[in-house]
This record gives C-alpha cells, structure tokens and sequence, in this order.
C-alpha cells in the first residue's frame, strides 16, 4: 500500500464530503439518576447462552463507570460472577431475589421483577 492511501488511527482512508471532520462528535455526558429515580427491570435470561441462565438488569441511566460499580456491587452480593455491557448488568445465575432484595435496600424503589 502507497503512504498516500494508510488509513489514520480511526481507519478512515478518504473522503469526498467537503464537509467531512476526522473529529468524532462529542455525546452528551449522561449525569446519573439518583437510585430513587432510577426504573431497574430485573429479569432472567437464557439467549445465546448455551443454556445457562443470567439475571439480566436493565433500564440503569447514568454513565458507564456508575453501572459498572452498580454491577460489581451486586456481583459481590450476590457471591457469583458477571459482567456490564451497555449498561445492562449480567449476574450469572437466577439471582432475581437477591438482585431485587439488595436494591430495594440501597434505595432502587422503582425496581420491577419481571
């Protein structure tokens, strides 16, 4: 490949718009909501999982560093493994009692089992 034709760090190669910035937009930072505010659906899930069941935790508003401590915390809880993922909390196995007891505790009033 010619110098001319290297891609830059983001991968972009060429463009004819001539209003076209290499500058990606800036989002919006989402403040997080208070957990009063805050409408949590808990629910148990089985998808592309070969099987396995995970409590999934979704509906959270807020950035991305407060679901991940939201996540770890109720990992922690409830003693078993997990991830967050655009702001969908996965607890691995049917944890829905606990997820929901822990949360209604910490202030989370708005939290549907489903």
């Amino acid at each position: 490949m010619s110098k001319k034709n290297k891609s830059d760090a983001r991968g972009f190669i060429y463009s004819t718009d001539p209003n076209f910035s290499f500058e990606p937009d800036h989002e919006e930072v989402q403040e997080t909501l208070p957990p009063a505010k805050q409408t949590l659906r808990i629910r148990l899930d089985t998808k592309h999982r070969a099987g396995k069941a995970v409590t999934l935790i979704t509906g959270f508003i807020g950035t991305s560093d407060d679901a991940e401590k939201l996540g770890k915390q109720l990992k922690n809880f409830c003693g078993t493994g997990g991830s967050v993922k655009d702001a969908e909390m996965i607890v691995q196995g049917d944890q829905r009692e606990k997820v929901l007891q822990w949360l209604l505790k910490n202030g989370y009033s708005a939290t549907k089992k489903i």
